[in-house]
């Protein structure tokens, strides 16, 4: 015979836990929560921030790709934009994925503080 019979060997080792079958499983979960899960939730958390700021006035680019000015805040979940003169569509909040150009606030505490010069829009300035 020129191949030895191979004979079955008996299991080693118990069969408890061991620490070192599930360290690899802990590092995979480790590097998925700071490579993938966090930077989605913060991502997610900015845009809702972005999404409750809008208001009348601003530019913003929707999820199609579309800018226009922000007319009318119809409700929490829809505002409506003019894409062009004369043409205004209503767009659901969760489509906006960046305002362009925000509109200054009127009056109150966010108003410009007195001594700052306004301009006039004349030369000399």
């Amino acid at each position: 015979m020129l191949i030895a019979p191979a004979y079955a060997q008996a299991a080693g080792g118990g069969g408890g836990f061991d620490l070192m079958t599930f360290a690899p499983l802990v590092a995979i979960f480790v590097v998925f929560y700071f490579m993938l899960i966090r930077p989605q939730q913060k991502k997610a958390k900015q845009h809702k921030e972005l999404l409750s700021q809008m208001r009348r006035g601003d530019r913003i680019v929707t999820g199609g790709g579309i800018i226009g000015t922000i007319t009318k805040v119809v409700n929490d979940s829809e505002v409506q934009v003019e894409i062009a003169e004369g043409v205004r569509v209503r767009v659901l909040r969760a489509t906006v994925t960046d305002i362009v150009a925000k509109t200054e606030p009127r009056g109150g505490d966010d108003a410009e503080p007195a001594d700052k010069p306004k301009k006039t829009g004349t030369k000399d300035d």
